[in-house]
């Protein structure tokens, strides 16, 4: 790992969520991060240099790299030349797999921030042998629609009895838009319900299963008397 060109790549750079995540490590990456942009439009990648440059002129150097998500020997060199990959590209279920495939193989850690259950399910299937095989560690579901409901129901567990059967409903209220990438994600896993269900049956016979098994409930939009108002679910499955 020390001899690989780069910590981190940030594929998806352009878009979206690409972008704000640039802002961020521009913002609070470590001074001796090495880090690089990835994505299909070499002169979009150079637009998003140019803005992280009014945060540090040091970043006017950020390396660039033109690759695109269905050019599976492409990822491959990517994810031979770092240690880590973050990608925004979706929605997972038609562009993910082959940088998670890469990755898997080359022993490089990976992180997205899907909200696909059914891609996060194929991907273990596909992916989680050759993954732990190599030591590469993928990581699913880091966006605002996974990580603070995640966190919440941890918490509240810590505080309940352990074995027994415990029904955790949380509720999240947010003043925020969709990004088009999400939107079209949401659309995707609607119009995928069976498959998404049966990937789902496909995992739980083949995963290993810890002391508590996790089970998330068929989900619909319905009236909350608790909140007073109208419940949509951020996962079904």
């Amino acid at each position: 790992m020390a001899s690989r060109t780069y910590d981190l790549v940030l594929f998806g750079a352009t878009g979206f969520a690409g972008k704000l995540t640039a802002r961020y490590l521009a913002e609070h990456a470590p001074r001796d991060c090495r880090w690089a942009l990835a994505g299909r439009n070499a002169a979009k990648l150079e637009a998003v240099r140019d803005e992280l440059a009014t945060i540090d002129p040091a970043l006017a150097e950020l390396p660039l790299i033109t690759v695109d998500a269905a050019d599976a020997q492409a990822l491959q060199g990517v994810a031979e030349s770092t240690r880590v990959v973050i990608t925004t590209v979706g929605p997972y279920i038609w562009h993910g797999e082959p940088l998670v495939a890469a990755c898997a193989a080359a022993g490089t850690d990976y992180v997205d921030l899907t909200g696909e259950p059914e891609f996060v399910d194929t991907m273990y299937l596909r992916h989680h042998e050759a993954a732990v095989k190599s030591g590469a560690r993928i990581v699913h579901a880091c966006g605002f629609d996974s990580i603070p409901h995640d966190i919440g129901a941890y918490y509240t567990l810590l505080h309940l009895p352990a074995g027994v059967p415990v029904t955790i409903h949380g509720y999240v209220e947010a003043n925020a838009g969709f990004s088009g990438g999400t939107f079209h994600s949401a659309l995707t896993a609607f119009s995928r319900g069976r498959k998404m269900a049966a990937v789902s049956r496909e995992r739980r016979k083949v995963e290993a299963r810890g002391a508590r098994s996790v089970h998330a409930g068929p989900g619909r939009p319905r009236r909350v008397a608790e909140t007073n108002g109208w419940a949509l679910p951020m996962v079904i499955g």
